[in-house]
């Protein structure tokens, strides 16, 4: 989702996974075998969470953060979860409070196509054309090209100058998948199927409709049903079309966005809430969710183990193989080489041995990231002051396209000094 930020930010972090690893030991007693007690997880290490503490405090004041919220856990245990600065002036952020989750459900969206996989639905290799052959193009690629971005479709918010313009004049205004469709689908692919990669919206929004084609049933219940439900997820919903309501209590997101579409002077001063601003044109319909911090978290062990998936499907999901495999290309602002900093599999980013997601739109940013071999879960949402916006209404120099992203990777340093994540550049 998507995140209209993804274009500025060129998209972060990312690669190489670690298979998960399974920890078990044989007794032997006399001439007998028993059951191995099960290994208690490793204590965690006290001294972390005050580390994590003055890694969010230092980053608030450097990155111009109005509140963050962070969990970390390694192997189901909490390290911390905590709350800092204010939602709105007088209230502070609290670790209950929901907040829109972005991009996190594009990997909710991939979980689901490769459930439907694994049931013997659909296939990965099967031409979206199957499912909606009104789209144009769509009987040139397939559902894995959708869900790997590798399609070679115009995105319809990066670069698009005409919606771009829409969203920033009528920040609430409701979309449909067709209206967004139409503003891209009919220019030429940017290149051949498969032959390379760029961060589009416009794929999850075919994919999604080509989920529902493929069942028969909404989005929004073949979420339920097959991802939010198993997973346990109750902080996880999508309030349905026309309503971007947020459940309370509601971190709350302010901006300075606006201000170029808007024609307001550099020196006039500009900062709106954007809380309730319609999210309807990041993802696929039905997916277009809210959450809190608990969930998040889950969803970074869920997704970062594959817990729903056959193992043939997690690979595919958390491939690098399109290192070496893609270039930058002149007129597109997302396609650039894949490399162990950043690799994109099946709706999920992999950076270093670290899985991932890291949103970002209108105010507000997030981030969940997995390390598989140590069990470290790291969830993440942040809002910005009046400070962290330039002139012309962009993101300062020193916040960066998305200050999530190297805030997490602060933190899962400190949890995992032997592992850390690479560290990306402005």
């Amino acid at each position: 989702m998507i995140d209209r930020a993804v274009a500025d930010r060129r998209l972060v972090s990312l690669i190489r996974r670690l298979a998960v690893v399974s920890l078990g030991v044989g007794l032997l007693a006399s001439c007998t075998s028993q059951s191995a007690a099960p290994s208690a997880p490793p204590p965690v290490d006290s001294t972390q969470a005050a580390a994590i503490d003055r890694t969010v405090q230092e980053a608030m004041k450097a990155r111009h953060l109005r509140s963050v919220i962070v969990r970390v856990t390694v192997d189901g245990q909490e390290v911390i979860t905590k709350a800092y600065g204010e939602s709105m002036t007088g209230v502070p952020a609290t670790v209950d409070m929901h907040f829109r989750n972005g991009a996190v459900a594009i990997s909710y969206v991939s979980t689901l196509l490769l459930v439907l996989v694994d049931e013997k639905k659909l296939a990965l290799d099967d031409k979206a054309s199957k499912w909606v052959p009104e789209i144009p193009h769509s009987d040139e690629v397939t559902l894995r090209q959708l869900a790997q971005m590798t399609t070679g479709y115009t995105d319809y918010v990066i670069g698009n100058a005409e919606v771009d313009a829409m969203l920033y004049t009528d920040p609430f205004r409701q979309w449909t998948p067709e209206e967004l469709l139409q503003t891209v689908t009919s220019k030429p692919l940017l290149y051949p199927p498969g032959t390379n990669w760029n961060y589009a919206h416009t794929n999850y929004l075919i994919l999604g409709l080509a989920l529902e084609k493929a069942t028969g049933k909404r989005m929004s219940d073949l979420m339920q049903e097959k991802v939010l439900g198993p997973l346990g997820l109750t902080n996880t919903t999508d309030p349905g079309p026309g309503a971007p309501t947020i459940p309370e209590p509601a971190l709350h997101a302010f901006t300075s966005e606006r201000r170029s579409q808007l024609g307001i002077p550099a020196g006039t001063r500009f900062y709106e809430e954007s809380t309730y601003w319609n999210p309807s044109w990041t993802i696929t319909r039905g997916a277009i969710q809210t959450t809190n911090i608990f969930d998040v978290n889950a969803t970074a062990v869920a997704v970062g183990t594959g817990k729903l998936l056959s193992p043939e499907s997690y690979a595919a999901m958390v491939s690098t193989g399109l290192r070496g495999k893609t270039t930058a290309l002149p007129g597109c602002v997302t396609c650039f080489p894949q490399s162990e900093g950043y690799s994109y599999g099946l709706g999920i980013v992999t950076t270093g041995d670290w899985v991932m997601q890291d949103p970002l739109f209108s105010g507000e940013a997030g981030a969940f990231a997995y390390l598989p071999s140590k069990k470290v879960a790291v969830a993440l949402a942040l809002t910005f002051t009046e400070d962290a916006f330039a002139p012309d209404g962009s993101y300062k120099s020193e916040v960066g396209s998305n200050a999530a992203d190297p805030v997490w990777r602060q933190i899962a340093a400190v949890v995992a000094p032997e592992d850390p994540p690479p560290t990306m550049k402005p």
